[in-house]
């Protein structure tokens, strides 16, 4: 592998949550791949849902890159390997630019790539200019590229804000107000690919392909200059689980899965077999351990509570001793009951006590890591719910910046569960010993930062 990798890139920002950029990344992805280029898009921080749709616009897998959950080492490797094969590469930030520890600035001031900042601009105009001008100067080190200005009403909208921009702050783009397109939300995010099929609105192509529209002939189309990508040494993680018939489900209500998670139980020579829980009534043959990654049980509630041969299959599996992963979603199918948003409460598989009750208004979500016995692996958590009477817990995790108890960790003889997402590359031999593996477990993460 070549030492130094060179790719165009570009790192889409904002000034805060909620300004498009999500549209706007995936609009640009869209464009470049219509012109034929291969577009590898990332996304910053914790996030299963914006990297569907812009999977979905770049016609190619969409990685997290985090300094804090997953390293700079694992970012540097993906970055590098990304600029071997791609004709650009875009990064979607998280939340503002400057928001949080690290931020998305720190993400793009360590991998020197220059920036774009998407500027929500109703309601105002020339203060666009006043804001961008900001974002430009607050961080000198950083590469500050451009504007996009999001939402405008009219050509003199647009306008208004170009004239009272600065010489050397660029407007790369103006985004009209175009309600039709955009992307559907909910309480947890954006709604996912699978799920927009709502016929009285524009299907999840037809606003991809719209919004690249958009885009044709403005500045921001144009290929930035190519960044050096420095190539990682990673170790490949040992064999740890060679042998191993891991169980994971997948389905409408369980889809929130890392592919860098799924890469490293392989590479540790694990079996993987997918199943579903709102269809399938028996599991695999032959499991080892099991993993019940979060998602969306909420929407599925009832259809999981009356697979009845599949809640006897998971009930026996834990009651044969073998390791079970339940994380967030996962784990509320476990409870006993969950109450969905509408107030109707379901029977749940009852693996384990408890009672999950979704809340219409409060959620958590940030950075956390777990400290179990086998290791510390490093996650986050983001939900909008909360459980009850349940065992009482073994650990709580511990907040990336924050000195307060994060969430509660439940242990009970070989089945761990969590409203944490963990991200497994950050200790593959934790994660090996938690899943039954036979590696020794290591108590630092293989970045070499500190836990």
């Amino acid at each position: 592998m070549a030492d130094t990798a060179y790719c165009p890139a570009l790192f889409l920002s904002a000034m805060a949550s909620g300004q498009g950029k999500t549209t706007v990344t995936a609009a640009l992805a869209r464009y470049h791949r219509r012109q034929g280029r291969r577009v590898t898009v990332f996304k910053t921080g914790p996030d299963y849902l914006d990297p569907q749709i812009l999977a979905q616009a770049s016609n190619a897998p969409v990685e997290p890159l985090d300094l804090w959950m997953a390293g700079d080492a694992f970012c540097r490797e993906q970055l590098h390997r990304a600029a071997l094969t791609s004709d650009l590469i875009l990064i979607e930030g998280a939340m503002g630019l400057h928001d949080g520890t690290p931020s998305s600035a720190d993400l793009a001031v360590a991998f020197d790539i220059p920036v774009v900042c998407v500027i929500n601009a109703r309601g105002m105009a020339q203060t666009v200019a006043a804001i961008g001008l900001g974002l430009a100067r607050y961080r000198p080190e950083m590469r500050f590229h451009g504007l996009v200005a999001n939402a405008l009403g009219s050509e003199r909208h647009r306008q208004l804000i170009e004239d009272s921009l600065p010489e050397d702050v660029q407007l790369l783009a103006a985004m009209p107000r175009e309600e039709r397109l955009a992307l559907p939300s909910r309480h947890l995010g954006l709604v996912q690919p699978g799920e927009q099929d709502d016929p009285d609105n524009l299907s999840l192509e037809a606003r991809l392909e719209a919004a690249a529209d958009l885009l044709e002939g403005q500045t921001l189309t144009e290929l930035p200059p190519a960044v050096a990508f420095a190539s990682q040494s990673i170790d490949t993680p040992p064999e740890a689980l060679a042998g191993k018939r891991i169980g994971i489900a997948r389905d409408a209500a369980f889809s929130f899965v890392y592919a860098a998670n799924v890469r490293l139980l392989e590479a540790m020579g694990a079996e993987l077999c997918w199943f579903s829980p709102l269809a399938d009534t028996t599991l695999p043959e032959g499991l080892d351990a099991l993993w019940l990654p979060g998602g969306y049980p909420e929407l599925h509630a009832e259809t999981l509570g009356g697979n009845h041969a599949m809640c006897q299959a998971i009930r026996d599996v834990d009651a044969r001793g073998l390791p079970i992963v339940a994380e967030c979603g996962g784990m509320l199918y476990l409870q006993e009951t969950l109450t969905d948003r509408a107030g109707t409460c379901y029977p749940m598989a009852g693996v384990l006590p408890g009672h999950g009750e979704m809340r219409t208004k409060r959620g958590c979500q940030g950075m956390q890591s777990a400290p179990l016995p086998e290791g510390e692996i490093r996650g986050h958590a983001h939900h909008h719910s909360r459980s009850h009477d349940t065992l009482t817990p073994m650990a709580h995790g511990r907040r990336a910046s924050h000195p307060a108890p994060g969430e509660a960790i439940f242990r009970r003889g070989r089945l761990t569960a969590s409203y944490l997402h963990l991200f497994f590359p950050s200790n593959p031999a934790a994660v090996a010993a938690l899943l039954g593996g036979v590696a020794e477990p290591e108590r630092s993460t293989p970045t070499g930062q500190p836990l």
